[in-house]
């Protein structure tokens, strides 16, 4: 019959620099299925290292080794963890548990990888340790079992994908006199069940329980005695036939979370800090683009509520002469007048400012006066509380008529008295107060729009103001298609009238636009200062995931010895990554929006959308991805016997 495992002059070199370190030296060696053999030699002698080649962990640097007749040396790696998964358990001197992880987790990790189902994998597993006396250890972790109990778990995950070949590494050599004779007892009973066993030992009484010790020495078998034939050939087959069946599927991804959570829970403070880049950089992205939002939006319906059918005349900062009006002497009421003539314009409001001193009873308040015309409430958008406002008829007559707003009316008629039809002074001159306006609040600058008097132009300029001369003129269109034709007439018209350009026209749409522009290179400026904070969070995450594959290079060996590939590992350590960037994440966004709700409860404008909010959780899991992947690559690129080999 074909052996189960069969070497033909295996050599195996290891090369450090120039220098090559031949180990084995042209061995060949054939084991029947359902053999139990022991390999002894010294340290040193290369029993390791041919354990490592007959368990796949390494390949020889010549010779051919064949399982069942094929020829493994020109499988690659996947093929490999395949075949490791079907043929090949492992029992290690070390034991080499998982250490977050409980009996039975452990138990399971080869049927992870073999994709077995999850109800199936738990019942086999915690079957494999009710047999082997550990059925009160399931949830155990291995720092709260013993020695033995430690050795009884690998042995039992040695078997759990069925274990047709168990290779154990000093199974014994760290265990009490006791403690090893009952492992030794479970190898036996495990052979007699039809498992290939080979013991790798350099301690002669161990060695000597088997039915055929191999001795090996300098890298070459120096003897080979056989004791005994075969325990129970039928059983072997028996066992060939079963764990032959099926292949393997990819690794449960809901097993790769769990493993991430216990990964992570096991290096609690680390994993904080991390995610604390995290939570900065996404909640920081979150509140400031809802603030830069906030604000824009609100600057923004203020403008539209002054119309983007508006234009606004004011005099020339080149001509400014700073009259107590702050206007310039050549803009005055009659060029509101000339403007209505211009084709598609329908109104033009001229206004004229001054502070004044208004009283009622014992009460002084500074405020400012505005002389304006009856289009005035059309042209700002802004509505009558009480009363009605100045008329056409006001104006003509030079009526001494006010209308005020919301806060002067607080500050003189504190005991909440009706202002329509009393008398206030206005610089000592005597107003009939004939309404109150509604409410506006405070612009984007902070000015208080609702201090103000209100009076008519023509009796401003004479009892107030001292002067003709306007502050500016609000002009509104007919067709705002045609806002810019009408501003270059307009412009053109009041050239013509003063005999040079004095004047200056602020079209509102193009302030909508200018400020739209501005206010979103802000909010890109501010994400990008809130994304330098994400992009140190991802430089935690890698730190913290290269610390994590340094710490776990040995787990790293055992999953690849029990069967894992490359995109298994890769997928284990890129999923650890983006459990770090969702949680962290997570927690941004609502440690964001906590602030920017904050912030609105201070009196600041803000907006919370989805995009942003969208946006910084997606970028934090792309930095899990992007700064996990070279840490998972580097992982998954280990080597399953040097990684083994790890401290």
């Amino acid at each position: 019959m074909t052996p189960l495992i069969s070497l033909r002059h295996v050599s195996k070199t290891y090369f450090n620099g120039d220098l090559a370190v031949e180990v084995l030296h042209g061995v060949s060696l054939d084991i029947e299925a359902g053999e139990f053999v022991a390999i002894i030699g010294q340290s040193g002698s290369g029993k390791s290292t041919l354990m490592n080649i007959l368990g796949c962990l390494d390949q020889p640097t010549e010779g051919d080794y064949l399982i069942d007749g094929e020829r493994v040396s020109g499988f690659d790696t996947d093929e490999l963890a395949a075949l490791r998964r079907r043929t090949f358990g492992f029992v290690f001197q070390s034991y080499n548990l998982i250490p977050t992880a409980s009996a039975q987790e452990n138990v399971e990790v080869p049927a992870v990888y073999a994709g077995m189902s999850a109800r199936d994998r738990h019942d086999r597993a915690e079957a494999l340790l009710h047999q082997l006396k550990l059925g009160e250890r399931l949830d155990h972790r291995p720092n709260q079992l013993s020695g033995g109990q430690q050795q009884r778990v690998s042995i039992a995950r040695a078997l759990m994908n069925g274990g047709r070949v168990v290779l154990a590494d000093e199974p014994t050599g760290a265990l009490d006199s006791q403690s090893g004779s009952d492992v030794m007892a479970l190898l036996r009973d495990m052979n007699d069940k039809g498992h290939t066993i080979i013991v790798i030992t350099h301690s002669r009484e161990v060695a000597e329980q088997a039915d055929r010790l191999i001795e090996i020495h300098d890298g070459r078998i120096v003897a080979d005695r056989t004791k005994k034939s075969r325990a129970n050939p039928e059983a072997a087959q028996a066992l060939s036939q079963t764990v032959s069946e099926g292949s393997a599927a990819i690794a449960d991804v809901t097993e790769a979370v769990k493993m991430a959570f216990r990964a992570l829970r096991a290096n609690l403070f680390r994993t904080v800090l991390t995610l604390l880049g995290i939570v900065i950089g996404v909640g920081s992205v979150v509140a400031m683009l809802a603030i830069g939002t906030g604000a824009q939006d609100s600057v923004l319906n203020r403008i539209s509520s002054m119309g983007s059918d508006l234009l606004v005349v004011r005099p020339s900062m080149a001509n400014f002469r700073g009259s107590a009006g702050g206007s310039n002497v050549t803009l005055v009421p009659a060029d509101a007048d000339a403007i209505l003539e211009v084709p598609n314009v329908a109104f033009a409001v001229p206004e004229l400012t001054s502070n004044v001193t208004v009283r009622r009873g014992n009460v002084d308040y500074q405020t400012s006066a505005n002389g304006t015309v009856p289009q005035f409430t059309t042209a700002k958008s802004w509505k009558m509380q009480q009363g009605e406002f100045l008329t056409q008829d006001d104006m003509d007559t030079y009526a001494p008529v006010a209308v005020l707003g919301q806060t002067v009316v607080k500050t003189l008629f504190p005991d909440g008295d009706s202002p329509l039809g009393q008398y206030v002074l206005v610089n000592k001159i005597p107003f009939q107060v004939i309404g109150v306006m509604a409410e506006m609040g405070a612009t984007s600058f902070g000015n208080d729009q609702d201090d103000v008097v209100l009076v008519p132009l023509t009796t401003g300029s004479m009892r107030l103001f001292g002067q003709r001369n306007v502050r500016t003129i609000t002009v509104q269109v007919k067709d705002a298609a045609a806002i810019d034709i009408t501003q270059q007439t307009i412009q053109a018209l009041l050239d013509q009238r003063h005999k040079r350009q004095d004047t200056q026209i602020t079209n509102m749409s193009s302030v909508r636009e200018a400020f739209t522009e501005t206010s979103n290179t802000m909010k890109l400026f501010l994400g990008s200062v809130a994304a330098i904070s994400l992009l140190v969070g991802g430089i935690g995450v890698m730190n913290i995931m290269l610390v994590s594959v340094s710490e776990r290079t040995r787990e790293i060996g055992v999953r690849m010895a029990t069967g894992a590939r490359q995109r298994d590992i890769l997928l284990q350590f890129i999923i650890e990554a983006l459990v770090v960037s969702a949680i962290g994440g997570t927690l941004g966004v609502v440690l964001g929006l906590g602030v920017g709700a904050l912030a609105g409860q201070f009196g600041m404008p803000v907006a919370f959308t989805l995009g942003p909010v969208a946006l910084a959780f997606a970028c934090a899991f792309l930095t899990g991805l992007v700064f996990g992947f070279l840490p998972a690559r580097n992982a998954s690129r280990l080597q399953p016997a040097v990684a083994l080999s790890a401290d």
